[in-house]
Formats: C-alpha cells, sequence, structure tokens
C-alpha cells in the first residue's frame, strides 16, 4: 500500500536530492584531494573510526619493536626533508619583484620569505649587536615583516656608520638592476672587509668577539658570493669563476653556502667540461649530501660524450654499448634523486621563478635546477633525446620508490607538503609517486552520476520510472516476504496465544 501511495514527483525529489547530495560530496573531497593530497572521508576513518572499531593504534606498545626497527629511516626521511637555502637564488628587488610589478603575481610565498628572514638573523646578527648602534638598528631591520620598514632601517643605519648588512639588505631589495645591486654589494664589501679585521684580531679575547668574529666571517662571505654572481649574470662569467675559486680556497670550511653549485653553473656556461668534471670528483663523493645539481650534471657529462650520435632505433637493434650504458646509469641514478627535473628539463611542465628556498629531491629543487641549467642541456647536442629516451626506465627499477630505493635512501613522503609551503598557489607542483584517485572520490562521482541520470529519467518519464521503482523494490523485498510466508507456514497460527497462557 505504501508503494503503491508513492508518486513520480517522490522519486525525482528523491533522486534528483540523493544527485545534488552525492554532488557536495564528490565536489568536497575533491578540492580536499587536490590541497592535502589525501580523501578526507578516508583519513577521518582511519583517524578516527578505526579506534571505535577496535583497531590497533600504532602508538601501543605492541608495535614498538616495529617502530624501533624504523628509527633510522624514519630519522632520514626527516633529514631529507630539510630545507635548504637555494644556492641561486634570484634578487628580490632586481628579479622577483620584477616579476611581480609585470604579472601582478607573488613569485614567494610567506613560508618562503620568513626561512630567510630566519636566514638572516641567523648569518647576520649577533648577541653583541647591541654595542653598536647601527647593528642594533639592523637587528631590529630583520625581523621586520614590511619590506618598507626594513629598507627605511637600512638607510638609518647608514646615516650612523658604513654598516656592511645595511648595505646588503638594500642590494638585495631595494635595488631594481643587477647592476645597482652590484654598487651596493661593493660598497658592502668594503665595510664588510674592515669589520671582518677587526674582529679577526679580537676573537680569541673571549665568546662574545668570537661570535663577533663569526657573524662578521658570515657576512663578508655572503657579500663575495653575491658579487660572482652578479659578475654572472652581468656576463662576466671568467670573473665569476675566479672569484668563487678563491671564495672556496679562502673559507674551505663554509660549505653550508653551496658555493660549488655556483661555480659548476658558471663552468658549464664557459663549456669548460673538464673543471665541471674535477668538481664534480671532489663534491660527488658517498660522505657527502648529494644534491640535483650534483647527480644531473654527471649525467650530463656522461650523456655528453654519446648523445650526439645515439639512436634509439640503432641501439634496440645492436645493443647499448659501454660508454651508453653508462650514460643511462648516471640519467637513471639522477632522476632516482629527483624525479621532478626531467618534465621541466623536456618542457612537458612550464618553469616558474625559483624559491629562495629548495627542498632536495622535490619539486622546488627540480624548479630550481631546470631555471638555470636547463640551457646548458640545450648547448649539449642530442643530451635531451637521450634523456627522453631513458628517464622513465628509472621507475622499472624502484616499483616501490616510498618504501625501497636503488642507489639512495626511499622517496621521502613529505616532499610534497613541503613543496605546497615553498611554491606560489598558481604553480601545479608535482607530486611522486604519482597517486591514484581515492576509491571514495570515484564511488561518489558513480553514485552522483547515477542519481542524477535516474531524476532526469523519473522527471521525462514519470509512469515508466514509476513502476520501474514499483517493480525493483518489490524484487528486492521478495526475499524477505518468502521468508516471511515460510516462518508463518511452519509456525502455528496460535502461538502467540499459546506463550500467553505458559
Amino acid at each position: 500500500m505504501f508503494l503503491n501511495t508513492l508518486t513520480p514527483k517522490f522519486y525525482v525529489a528523491l533522486t534528483g536530492t540523493s544527485s545534488l547530495i552525492s554532488g557536495l560530496i564528490l565536489i568536497f573531497e575533491w578540492w580536499y584531494f587536490r590541497k592535502y593530497g589525501t580523501s578526507f572521508i578516508e583519513q577521518v576513518s582511519v583517524s578516527h573510526l578505526r579506534p571505535l572499531l577496535g583497531g590497533v593504534d600504532s602508538s601501543s606498545p605492541s608495535n614498538s619493536n616495529t617502530s624501533n626497527g624504523d628509527a633510522d629511516s624514519n630519522r632520514q626521511s626527516v633529514s631529507e626533508c630539510k630545507v635548504w637555502r637555494n644556492p641561486l637564488n634570484l634578487f628580490r628587488g632586481a628579479e622577483y619583484n620584477r616579476y611581480t610589478w609585470v604579472t601582478g603575481r607573488e613569485p614567494l610565498t610567506y613560508y618562503d620569505m620568513n626561512l630567510s628572514a630566519q636566514d638572516h638573523q641567523t648569518f647576520f646578527t649577533c648577541d653583541s649587536d647591541h654595542l653598536r648602534p647601527a647593528d642594533a638598528i639592523m637587528q631590529k631591520a630583520w625581523r621586520e615583516r614590511n619590506p618598507q620598514a626594513r629598507i627605511s632601517a637600512a638607510h638609518e643605519a647608514l646615516e650612523l656608520e658604513d654598516c656592511a648588512t645595511a648595505y646588503i639588505l638594500l642590494a638585495e631589495e631595494e635595488a631594481t638592476t643587477i647592476m645597482e645591486a652590484e654598487r651596493l654589494f661593493k660598497q658592502a664589501l668594503k665595510a664588510g672587509e674592515g669589520c671582518y679585521r677587526r674582529s679577526q684580531q679580537l676573537q680569541h679575547h673571549g665568546t662574545q668577539y668570537e661570535a663577533q668574529h663569526r657573524r662578521d666571517t658570515n657576512v663578508l662571505v655572503y657579500i663575495k658570493r653575491r658579487l660572482a654572481m652578479c659578475s654572472r649574470k652581468l656576463g662576466r662569467t671568467r670573473e665569476a669563476v675566479k672569484m668563487m675559486r678563491d671564495l672556496m680556497k679562502e673559507f674551505p670550511l663554509l660549505s653550508m653556502f653551496n658555493i660549488h653549485e655556483n661555480l659548476l653553473e658558471s663552468l658549464l656556461e664557459l663549456q669548460n667540461y673538464a673543471d665541471v668534471q674535477a668538481v664534480l670528483a671532489k663534491y660527488d663523493d658517498i660522505s657527502l649530501p648529494k644534491s640535483a645539481t650534483i647527480c644531473y650534471t654527471a649525467a650530463l657529462l656522461k650523456a655528453r660524450a654519446v648523445s650526439d650520435k645515439f639512436s634509439p632505433e640503432a641501439a634496440s637493434r645492436r645493443g647499448l654499448s659501454t660508454a651508453e650504458m653508462n650514460a643511462v646509469e648516471a640519467i637513471h641514478r639522477a632522476v632516482e634523486f629527483n624525479p621532478h627535473v626531467p618534465k621541466y628539463l623536456l618542457e612537458m611542465k612550464s618553469l616558474i621563478l625559483p624559491p629562495e628556498h629548495i627542498l632536495k629531491r622535490g619539486d622546488s629543487e627540480a624548479i630550481a635546477y631546470a631555471f638555470f641549467h636547463l640551457q646548458h642541456w640545450k648547448r649539449v647536442e642530442g643530451a635531451l633525446n637521450l634523456l627522453h629516451c631513458t628517464w622513465e626506465g628509472t621507475f622499472r627499477m624502484i616499483p616501490y620508490p616510498l618504501e625501497k630505493g636503488h642507489l639512495f635512501y626511499p622517496y621521502p613522503i613529505c616532499t610534497e607538503t613541503a613543496d605546497r609551503e615553498l611554491l606560489p598557489m598558481f604553480h601545479e607542483v608535482s607530486v611522486y609517486p604519482k597517486k591514484e584517485l581515492p576509491f571514495f572520490i570515484l564511488f561518489t562521482a558513480g553514485l552522483c552520476s547515477f542519481t542524477a541520470m535516474l531524476a532526469l529519467l523519473t522527471h521525462q518519464f514519470p509512469e515508466l520510472m514509476g513502476v520501474f521503482a514499483k517493480a525493483f523494490l518489490s524484487t528486492l523485498f521478495a526475499p524477505l516476504n518468502f521468508i516471511m510466508e515460510k516462518v508463518e507456514s511452519i509456525l502455528p497460527s496460535s502461538l502467540w496465544h499459546q506463550l500467553t497462557r505458559i
């Protein structure tokens, strides 16, 4: 009787509401997956429903042995997800701000700029800055969030004395051209060398003087490195190479600045491949941390020996020679370290301005490498063709990159989250390994489509769909009706009466 009283309008409303609700769930699930890389329903199920249903907590004592056994790999994952200063970072005033003026887009994220502010406070300040008025002003300037306030503070410090860090700030943020930045860095060098000589003589007089000397050393190295980068950008590449070599000889222990990566890029611009190989022989060591610059430059040098004559058809017929095999293995090694780089080198993905900080093995490092080194790959005949033919073969050697690597540690799972913080919103972050769509997105998409189709058919053919709906519900409840009839036939008709009497 209930089914017979239902009208076609009820079925239209039912299917239409179901389609609307499932569509809203689908939109939310898709947005959540695009932003956080996981399904909201799955995350809630794992985090909240599994413990209620008796699931095992990963932090329980029974799993303590497993977690202790995985401690080394976890520590390695954390170290590989450390954010590093980009050795080739651009100038804010002369390059990043010019991009903003032209496009209206901000190339740097707040997270990236905040990391730079922390770097500046670490390298350019010390506890004794309050003893010198200009340094005290600059200590506050590095903490300012407003760029104009920082620039005004730098000018205020220069009114008191020649302050190297004030010139650095103006060269980085106020100068609108590389030539103007170079002029300010030269003034900073003059002031920085004087401070360095004075603190060098007093460094053994106490911890306070030692901290001053450490700060003055960092300032001097930074200035000389940026001056070398100015020379490189202005086309004086040989001069830049000489400045970098002298800097590495004068301060061999300051490897945190990664000046060798600036040197490698400049030597590649000069096509001085013998010197590039000499630098790689020193820094491409198993005991030293790797980078995309190290791995892909080594691959480029080996590809250069065979790429001009390489043909995939000929190689499939006769097999790979020893030199070709070495080049392919070097490419596989580089791709395993950072699988995001080939898409930028092969121009399958558009480049943006590199951030001031990078995550090794992440998309941010790939952008920073390709931005400066794409021209060097194009200059070597056939190198990009060899890369195109061989780079995807890497993934056959590491079918489960998050669990086990071939030449490196397993690929860290934290890269996507960190890269989303480092890279601007208008850039589509490259994700590795590529994630499949969660089950609930596919399920809600199918449910939304099915219910929308039912709503449309019910609206167009109400009587026919009403007949189908009644037939479907009757078929659905037929087993239940059959069971009820069997139960009534087996049990006595006066069962309830007899039970009452008992």
